[in-house]
Order: C-alpha cells, then structure tokens, then sequence
C-alpha cells in the first residue's frame, strides 16, 4: 500500500530553501573581573619615645664612658637632651654653603660679578666686606652662637668647662701673601665681656699645589667660668679685576663641645 503525502510536505521537498536569515556575530567573551584591591597594609607603629632612663643611655652611648657621671640641673631632662644634642656636633649653621667637597681641590673658577649670597645657601652667616689696597678686599662672614639656646647649660660650661672646638678649611688661591683669617671670641652672657680668643692669619708661602686646602684648627680648654656665646668669623681674601672679582673659598667650618678626656 502506498503511503499518501501531504501536498505541502511535499511542496517542501521539491522547492529550493531560500537564502538564510543573517545571524548577529556573537559577543566577545566577558573580561574577567577585576581583582579585588589588596586590603591597605598596617601602617608601621610610631616609635615609642625613650624613657628618660632610655634617652639617658642613648646619649651615653653616643657620648662614651666619660658623660658617664654628668649631672643635670633639675630643669634639664635626658629626653630634651637627646632630642638637643648639644654636645659633639657641628653648631654652625650652613657649615658649607657652596657646597665645595674638601677631599678633592677646589674647583677653577673664573672672576665673578655675582655677590656671594647668590653662590649657595649662606643662611646663619653675616656677610660683609672690607676694601684694601690694589684692588684687594676681605670677605668677612660671622655667626654668634648662642649656647645655652643650643641646648647647654650654666653648670655644664661653668663647673666642667667643655673643650669648644673650631676648625675651618680654606683654599690657597695665590691671591696674595695671607688669603685668610679666622677670629674666635668665648662671650660672656651680655656678648660683649670677653673671656677667651684666638685669633690666626696663615701664611701658606706658595708650597704644595695651588688650590689645595689648608686646615685651621683651635681647641678652647679651661678658658674659665660665664662663657655663654661664641663668636665665630672669618675672612677671605679676593682681587678684583676689571673682568671680576676673583675670590678665595673656605668651607667645612665648625664649632663644637666636647667633653674633655
């Protein structure tokens, strides 16, 4: 027996298909979320501050055996001395304002028209001039160091009488026979009683390379009771020229206490 077929059915075997319906290109892949934000990490705790048993030991062991037995006043405390630290180090401000490095010679310079102030970070230092004779001048730079601001006290420099310490290097620029001076007062508390100095103009006499550093050094020791400033200055020479003026440099200048051996 034959099967009988639709007509439609068998109108779809025999029409040709038509043309496909257009498919929409599929979607890229979603990128993948991105990671969570590592959690901040614990901020390192603040350093406690030392115990004035702490700072004590501290400064001892900076100082060595011999601050071993030195006694405070009732208003000084070990914590305020250690965050002063008024003894072995440089009380100057701006000990190297031109920033000239003393392990190696001074670097040639030509004359110059610029004042000095405009050669580095001279904060601290009275600056001045005096004229001489030939075309030649002193460049004369100070500072008066206040002690007892620096964190020292009366007992400490009346009653012990720590070694005060200068030094200062300066260039020998051949500018003439003396190119430098360095002039150091110990003041009593109204700045103007005084009751120690040193005073050195060197003389160099054209040995070893030009250029080369020269140290200049002094150490104060039992210079007696009511030293409460120092008064530090020193000069240096320069020639002028009509292309500029030519100068000699000085640099690593310090003044500090000490106690004494």
């Amino acid at each position: 027996m034959e099967e009988v077929r639709d007509d439609e059915a068998l109108r779809n075997e025999t029409e040709p298909a038509g043309p496909a319906e257009p498919q929409e290109p599929p979607l890229p892949p979603s990128p993948p979320p991105p990671p969570s934000p590592s959690p901040p990490s614990p901020a390192a705790p603040e350093p406690e501050p030392p115990t004035e048993a702490g700072a004590r030991q501290l400064l001892l062991d900076e100082w060595g055996p011999l601050g071993g037995g030195l006694q405070l006043p009732a208003r000084l405390t070990w914590k305020l001395l250690l965050v002063r630290r008024p003894l072995y180090r440089n009380l100057l401000r701006s000990p190297n304002p031109e920033g000239i490095n003393i392990y190696q010679p001074a670097p040639p310079i030509g004359p110059t028209k610029q004042p000095l102030q405009a050669l580095g970070n001279f904060r601290g230092w009275h600056i001045g001039m005096e004229q001489l004779q030939q075309g030649l001048s002193w460049t004369v730079k100070q500072q008066c160091i206040d002690l007892l601001a620096e964190g020292l006290w009366e007992e400490l420099l009346d009653d012990e009488q720590p070694d005060i310490t200068v030094m200062d290097w300066y260039e020998d620029s051949r500018l003439d026979a003396c190119v430098y001076e360095l002039h150091v007062w110990l003041l009593a508390a109204d700045r103007r009683s005084v009751i120690a100095q040193h005073h050195v103009a060197p003389r160099t006499g054209g040995r070893g390379p030009p250029g080369r550093w020269v140290q200049v050094s002094h150490v104060f020791r039992q210079y007696g009771p009511g030293v409460r400033f120092v008064h530090f200055l020193h000069k240096a020479k320069n020639r002028t020229e009509p292309r500029g003026l030519w100068r000699t440099r000085v640099t690593d200048s310090s003044v500090s206490v000490q106690l004494r051996e």
